[in-house]
């Protein structure tokens, strides 16, 4: 008579384990994040990341039809600016025959279908690296939110389905909100990073667009004040709020696999889809390992962008995309 529930009768074989499986990752789970440099026919390597390139315009065009074929619906796209275009205020932001307006336009005129989604901060364009304009040594709140919200119509007026602001300023969800709704953009969405982690696993993408912040001046030299402590979990769910009520229609949890406990914190007080991050630091270690022969790279980037989306995530921004929907698609 024991026992008379055996688990493992559903681990029989794969046949059954498939038709029991509570978690599918799917190509439409996934949002591509490209870094996209000045000039044409440029692709250049980021070595901290291997397999992932700054690529120029053109490029970027080609590479986004290659991930539109193999089922990817999403790109969030970031700029690394030239030096004699940045200041403290960010103004090349908005600029509208900027690289990141320049870029918005181009991949949707060759791939309507593919959701762009511009990232929405000034970090790229400050000389001092910051996600914020630097006043006395302190980054200053409501005049970035300010230049965040010229920069969100500016990506808009260039075909931005949604806008995506990485800053963590306080406030910018609603302004940006307001803003775009006033100036006719009432269908672009925004995904906003809720839940920014003042993390040490972003060096290789700041290697990817210089925009780590400065070390030579009297400013701050991180960004502690704003990104939050991985210390702590209520604030995640508190700014989640915040920025729902503040008219997010995406919410972003960022880093992904040492923040999985937040993403499942996220989405139980939430009622609209949530996206995590799979960042540079956490791409880079599996890349490393395996190289090594240490993880077997195609099972541990499964199981890594599995466990992302038990718990709970809508949508996987991550650096294996394309791998992993080719790989599904086999």
């Amino acid at each position: 008579m024991f026992p008379l529930q055996r688990g493992r009768r559903l681990r029989t074989n794969e046949s059954i384990r498939s038709l029991v499986r509570e978690t599918i990752v799917t190509p439409q789970d996934f949002m591509f994040p490209m870094f996209i440099a000045e000039g044409t026919n440029v692709q250049e390597a980021i070595p901290s990341m291997p397999g992932m390139f700054r690529r120029s315009v053109d490029l970027t065009v080609k590479e986004v039809k290659e991930l539109y074929a193999v089922g990817i619906r999403a790109v969030n796209i970031y700029v690394k600016v030239s030096n004699h275009l940045k200041d403290n205020a960010g103004t090349e932001a908005w600029n509208p025959n900027g690289l990141m307006q320049t870029a918005i336009k181009a991949i949707k005129d060759a791939c309507p279908d593919m959701i762009v989604m511009p990232d929405v901060a000034l970090d790229p364009y400050s000389i001092y690296g910051h996600d914020g304009i630097i006043e006395n040594g302190v980054v200053v709140n409501d005049p970035t939110v300010d230049a965040l919200m010229k920069m969100s119509v500016s990506h808009a007026e260039a075909g931005a389905d949604f806008v995506a602001p990485s800053d963590m300023m306080d406030g910018r969800i609603l302004r940006m909100r307001e803003a775009l709704d006033q100036s006719g953009f009432t269908n672009v969405g925004i995904m906003s990073y809720s839940a920014k982690y003042a993390s040490a696993f972003y060096g290789p993408f700041r290697d990817a667009l210089d925009s780590a912040p400065r070390a030579d001046v009297e400013i701050p030299k991180d960004k502690k004040t704003y990104q939050m402590d991985y210390a702590n979990r209520i604030e995640a769910v508190k700014e989640a709020l915040y920025d729902v009520e503040e008219g997010a229609d995406i919410l972003m949890v960022k880093p992904g696999m040492a923040y999985l406990d937040i993403v499942r914190e996220v989405k139980d007080a939430v009622n609209v889809p949530v996206a995590v991050y799979q960042v540079s630091g956490e791409y880079a270690m599996v890349k490393a390992a395996s190289e090594r022969g240490w993880l077997d790279h195609d099972q541990i980037m499964m199981e890594q962008l599995t466990c992302i989306k038990r718990a709970g995530a809508s949508i996987i921004s991550t650096y294996f995309a394309k791998e992993a929907a080719i790989l599904l698609n086999k």
